[in-house]
């Protein structure tokens, strides 16, 4: 028998210690977003710590680099270090790879060494960013953290992006967004391997760049009458002669840092410079610029239709357009220039006599074919200058400039065109790529404009639209989310709209199609979220909100309740009445019925632990319910509600007034009369209401309620006065009017409509129960 010599012994039972202790990686645990292209997984790990050496061969590595050490050094309380020769064990290179595509990377880590190989700086990044995303979600904290292994799994990867466009814009417009907001966007987006900031500069409510040969568009254009407190499409219109004070603008200095910090991160910014609409901030510092020299204010909030435009028959318009595309072009050296030319409404040019001269010197048939004329002229301008045009959907009007790149937002409809043109179309479909609209419920979300992306929505998108040749198909450049920021006064408004939805986006636009999977993002999602927590970025948590939908059974007076979520087979609880959701919560499987009053109230679970905020829900059963209502008013036909039981089904609206839970009347007050079938006790009414102004709709400025026992003959009871007040918000309310004891059949409620808002508009006014106790 052969007997092993003890340092032999020692020395197996070391290596076999040191393959069993490797903590061997599965692929649930591999959390990057977007998604690589290909991920092989091997035993072991590699290892970070204060003796980790960097290897970079230029000043741009090493500037990349730097950042990576930086999160080091704050959240493990060391850094790495540089260094210009190979060492012999744990370290990270970079190789370059003329054979690879622009943003292609491949990332191999063995325990050893990490080496990222690349054609140049963007693929250098990108595998930076993986490195980054591997490591523990701690590696964002900006304090030291303890007790955490800063190590990564040996993997190598192979990666590149299906969309050589992946972008966000940013509108500085309607609410001014300073170079620190810019940067830190800047920050966000590399992170998730987007490259492409869309900066939209100009438009009605504010000229946010500054152009030294016309120093008014920043003195008077950038500053607006200040009515944040009122409903951005309630806003008053402006005097001229009233100074502006609430606004802003960036200097060309501060642009030029930020297009040079873009850079490093592989970061295109493209200015957008609107033309011919969308301008009433530079008509207001420069009249003449208009068809009639219309003296006008920079608008403070909402303006449809957009009559006051460019002229487009005066030669000093272009000469004016032509000098303010310079200095763009001297700032940002973006291959393409944004000029917008989006819902000109051009009333004046068909009345203008130096339009309709300039449609006869050039033969053109009509308004479209002068904005053909005007956006051609441009781009023939701008292409003079080494630079290409994009615009929105609507310069397709008319006829297409040559060599122009559509980006297609009023559906996928325009780009499709455009490609069948041979033109090249950047996609953004307001219907997946308007992070202005709500992620969530109404009644749980900030105001935002009226319409609904949630984020599962974002992740169905595809930019390639199904009828497309493939022909067609190359010239899908990518996709882009756009932030109008009607709604949102500060840079938390604004990252609460971009985040999660813009990781949605990028997967979208990075990771080949056939790999996408809902259910495997949501689960990787969780470990980004906590990346967003660490550096403190207010993002949405609107996908793990519990919603619920109602239906009412009418003849055995009883209400279902629906509830569900956004993730793929979500584990929903919930309790009724006044349980606490911690151990008493009964797992939702089909619709909960309710005969009586009570309190709902669930949530989603993940591991057992409640997650996201309490979906809470009051049902009550009054004493109008399922009874006959008379409407001695008829209601708006575009407001109907759901049935003639609507006003007494217990069922309540939200704030989105398109539910089909309300009724409507237009100027027109509402009265009704509630049939209780038999003489009840009653002694209260209350009428559920909602305002929001920014949409026409405001709060009765009175309720009258009256009874009778016969139907002919009424007695006031009580009423409530409400004097209009304005209101930023959308508001669901309740009021009660409450009054003396009595015995009644018969329930006639009157709500007095505003009529007229302060913009002399007519005013709507919404119900949506009316409950009798």
């Amino acid at each position: 028998m052969r007997i092993l010599k003890p340092f032999l012994i020692v020395f197996f039972l070391t290596f076999v210690s040191t393959v069993y202790s490797q903590k061997i990686y599965t692929e649930k645990e591999i959390q990057i977003i977007p998604k690589p292209l290909q991920l092989l997984i091997q035993p072991g790990v590699f290892e970070f710590s204060e003796k980790t050496k960097f290897v970079v061969n230029n000043v741009f590595q090493k500037e990349i680099t730097a950042v990576l050490i930086e999160k080091f050094g704050a959240a493990a309380g060391w850094s790495p270090e540089f260094s210009n020769a190979i060492p012999q064990s744990n370290f990270i290179q970079f190789k370059t790879d003329e054979t690879l595509n622009k943003e292609a990377y491949k990332l191999e880590v063995t325990s050893n060494v990490i080496t990222i190989t690349a054609k140049g700086n963007a693929g250098f990044i990108y595998g930076l960013e993986t490195i980054r995303q591997l490591l523990p979600s701690a590696i964002e904290s900006k304090n030291v953290v303890p007790n955490v292994k800063w190590q990564i799994p040996n993997v190598v990867i192979t990666d590149e992006p299906r969309f050589q466009w992946r972008g966000l814009m940013l509108d500085l417009s309607r609410h001014f967004f300073d170079k620190n907001y810019i940067i830190q966007t800047i920050d966000r987006l590399y992170m998730l391997k987007m490259n492409v900031l869309h900066l939209h500069l100009v438009d009605d409510q504010g000229w946010r760049i500054e152009i030294k040969k016309y120093p008014k568009l920043t003195e008077i254009g950038a500053w607006r009458v200040d009515q944040e407190n009122l409903a951005w499409n309630a806003r008053l219109t402006v005097n001229p002669d009233e100074k502006g004070t609430y606004g802003g603008f960036l200097t060309q200095e501060e642009l030029k840092e930020i297009v040079k910090y873009a850079a490093t991160k592989n970061i295109e910014i493209i200015p957008e410079i609107e033309m011919p609409a969308h301008v009433s901030s530079a008509i207001a510092s420069y009249p003449e610029l208009a068809c009639f020299n219309q003296r006008i204010g920079v608008p403070s909030g909402g303006l449809w239709p957009i009559t006051d435009i460019y002229c487009a028959g005066k030669e000093t318009t272009f000469e004016f357009l032509q000098n303010v595309i310079d200095e763009v072009i001297a700032v940002f050296p973006s291959k393409y220039i944004h000029i917008g030319g989006d819902e000109a409404t051009k009333t004046n040019w068909e009345k203008c006599p130096n339009c309709q001269k300039r449609m006869k010197d050039n033969g053109l048939k009509n308004s479209h074919e002068l904005q053909s004329y005007f956006v051609k002229r441009m781009e023939k301008y701008i292409n003079s200058k080494g630079r290409k045009i994009i615009g929105w959907d609507e310069i397709l009007e008319g006829g297409l400039a040559p060599e122009a790149t559509v980006m297609s937002w009023r559906g996928t409809k325009g780009g499709t065109d455009a490609a069948e043109q041979g033109h090249d179309v950047i996609m953004t479909p307001e219907s997946h790529c308007y992070f202005n609209f709500y992620q969530g419920p109404q009644n749980e979300e900030p105001i935002a404009f009226d319409g609904y992306t949630p984020l599962s929505k974002v992740y169905e998108f595809d930019p390639v639209v199904p009828t497309m040749t493939p022909e067609q198909a190359k010239h899908v450049l990518g996709g882009q989310a756009n932030l109008w920021a009607e709604h949102l006064p500060k840079p938390t408004d604004s990252e609460y709209m971009i985040f999660p939805r813009i990781a949605a986006l990028a997967e979208v636009l990075w990771t080949k199609k056939e790999s996408k999977n809902w259910n495997d993002f949501t689960d990787r999602l969780t470990f980004l979220l906590e990346r967003y927590d660490y550096l403190g970025i207010n993002y949405a948590k609107s996908a793990y909100l519990v919603t619920a939908s109602s239906s009412a059974n009418m003849t055995q007076k009883q209400i279902n309740v629906t509830l569900k979520n956004e993730f793929p087979n979500p584990d929903i609880r919930y309790v009724l009445g006044d349980k606490s959701l911690a151990g008493n919560a009964i797992k939702y499987t089909t619709p909960i019925e309710f005969t009586g009053n009570t309190i709902l109230k669930a949530s989603l679970f993940q591991n057992e632990k409640l997650v996201g905020k309490i979906f809470t829900d009051t049902i009550v059963f009054h004493k109008a319910f399922a009874h006959k209502v008379t409407y001695l008013t008829p209601f708006n036909q575009n407001y109907k509600g759901d049935g003639p039981f609507m006003m007494v089904n217990t069922i309540r609206g939200s704030k989105n007034f398109h539910d089909g839970q309300w009724q409507a009347w237009l100027i027109n007050d509402m009265e009704l009369v509630i049939d209780l079938e038999k003489e009840q006790s009653v002694e209260q009414v209350t009428l559920g209401t909602l305002e929001s102004q920014g949409s026409g709709v405001n709060f009765p400025t009175q309720i009258k309620v009256l009874v009778s026992s016969d139907g002919f003959k009424y007695k006031e009871v009580g009423k409530v006065v409400r004097p209009y007040a304005a209101n930023v918000n959308s508001e669901l309310k309740d009021f009660k009017i409450n009054f003396e004891k009595r015995s009644a059949r018969f329930v006639k409620v009157i709500a007095f409509n505003l009529k007229k808002s302060p913009k002399e508009e007519d005013s709507w006014l919404f119900v949506d129960e009316v409950l009798v106790n």
